[in-house]
């Protein structure tokens, strides 16, 4: 990995400045590389899950890797531009000049996670290389056919130089983090991206964490229940709710618990009126994840939560290794359940009851901040003082997660739940180098601004100006 970097590096370093006309053709190379190996992709994301959805596969990892990397073949030269900045008077009638000029960092390294592993890889590129850098992509153990599939076939696309993947376990993940890079990009839990933060500190690396959390949904007093019912449905089975963004715990007014419940019930049942052999549902990615789920889901029972299974068809799913687990919708949570501890990352979901929005909002704010809120209502003072008095990386109104999918919106975290944001012309800035450029007038600025001794009356006025005076 050392020597890969240290190539990476040196052919960034000779081919400065990185032409647009170049980085517009590694968007096109990334771009191709994903669209001519689609279905292999979905052969292998299946492998790798015990089975994913083939049309859920095509829209969040095939096409959603291919759409942020056009979106920044348009945009590019946009970014790109020089931005003019004023300078203080009167430096600016005098001839002085400033603006910022954005380059690339050189290296960037990326950690990439199982549940989506082909688009949290491509997408975080597309910054990536609009910036102008090289990348080395370290891919999930967890997802082992589809990480050799992007070994497999890199080369026929990239040189080495320019991208390169990595693959192994915690040990590898752990000497990728502590590599010299100029930039480096984890999206993942939030124990593992303290370890990764750890790792890069010795470098001073700078680092962007895409973490997750408990990412919670706030049923408005006047909400349209049938619509909240499908949104959160869709939200929460998608993936089997592996989404660092699904809606991980509802809040509803206590009057309007059993009809959420009843809805979210239906409308899980009219998308997935069978799940075992239905393929439009994916399975839980691993034995060990499949069974901490069922723990917590008995944790949560052992405690006096009440659990409904969605199990439309009555089917046994005692019967079959496919770990595919029908949504649970668990009722009469309280705080001592792991359920409400932790981020579930699975379709499980918690409901509880809450009186005045007020209560709502707190129930939010006593714990870690989320990387998404999802506020369902009618009510713009509500929603405005939800907006207010709740911090959450993002917030998407009357549905759940789409707002990650807007390319012209940050999408990152804040405390726990990440620090940074990449998409469209944040991710350009996050991976490029603001540099701040002076150009000074020809004049004898420094004697005119009374900075040049021996001190006298030029220099009194001077600092009297700097102070207001």
């Amino acid at each position: 990995m050392k020597d890969i970097l240290s190539a990476q590096r040196d052919s960034f370093m000779a081919a400065l400045p990185e032409p647009i006309s170049v980085r517009k053709d590694r968007l096109k190379r990334a771009a191709a590389m994903i669209r001519d190996h689609a279905d292999r992709f979905c052969d292998a994301l299946s492998e790798d899950f015990g089975h994913r959805s083939r049309e859920q596969s095509m829209i969040t990892d095939i096409g959603g890797s291919i759409s942020p990397i056009h979106h920044a073949l348009k945009n590019l030269e946009k970014w790109a531009r020089p931005e003019k900045r004023p300078v203080q008077f009167p430096l600016g009638l005098l001839g002085a000049k400033a603006w910022v000029e954005y380059q690339p960092k050189g290296v960037v390294g990326v950690i990439a996670p199982w549940n989506f592993p082909v688009n949290l890889v491509m997408s975080p590129l597309a910054g990536v290389f609009a910036a102008g850098n090289r990348a080395m992509v370290k891919t999930s153990e967890y997802t082992p056919v589809t990480a050799a599939l992007f070994e497999e076939i890199v080369g026929r696309y990239f040189d080495p130089t320019e991208l390169a993947f990595v693959s192994g376990g915690p040990d590898v993940g752990q000497a990728f983090a502590e590599l010299p890079f100029d930039h480096l990009i984890f999206t993942g839990a939030t124990g593992i991206g303290r370890h990764i933060l750890h790792a890069a500190a010795d470098n001073l690396t700078p680092v962007t964490l895409e973490l997750g959390g408990k990412s919670p949904v706030i049923v408005g007093k006047d909400a349209d229940l049938k619509q909240v019912s499908e949104r959160v449905a869709l939200g929460k089975m998608l993936n089997a709710g592996q989404i660092c963004l699904a809606p991980d715990y509802l809040l509803v007014p206590s009057a309007q618990e059993s009809a959420v419940v009843d809805g979210i019930r239906t409308a899980a049942s009219a998308m997935y009126p069978t799940l075992l052999s239905n393929p439009d549902y994916t399975s839980v990615v691993n034995d060990r994840h499949y069974e901490r789920l069922n723990q917590w889901v008995e944790d949560a029972r052992a405690k006096g939560a009440t659990v409904d299974v969605v199990n439309p068809a009555g089917e046994d799913f005692g019967s079959t290794n496919s770990r595919k687990m029908p949504l649970h919708i668990v009722r009469d949570v309280t705080d001592d359940m792991t359920l409400m501890q932790e981020e579930i990352f699975g379709p499980i979901l918690p409901v509880r009851r809450y009186d005045g929005i007020d209560a709502a909002i707190g129930e939010v704010n006593r714990r870690d901040r989320p990387l998404g809120l999802y506020y369902f209502g009618k009510d713009e003072a509500e929603r405005r003082r939800v907006l207010d008095r709740t911090i959450s990386g993002g917030v998407t109104i009357d549905d759940v997660i789409f707002h990650v999918s807007m390319e012209d919106l940050p999408f990152g975290g804040v405390g726990p739940s990440g620090m940074g944001s990449y998409h469209g012309l944040d991710g350009f800035r996050t991976f490029s180098h603001a540099k701040a450029v002076y150009q000074q007038s020809k004049l004898d600025v420094a004697k005119i601004a009374g900075l040049k001794p021996p001190y006298g009356d030029a220099t009194r006025k001077a600092v009297a100006r700097q102070m207001g005076g």
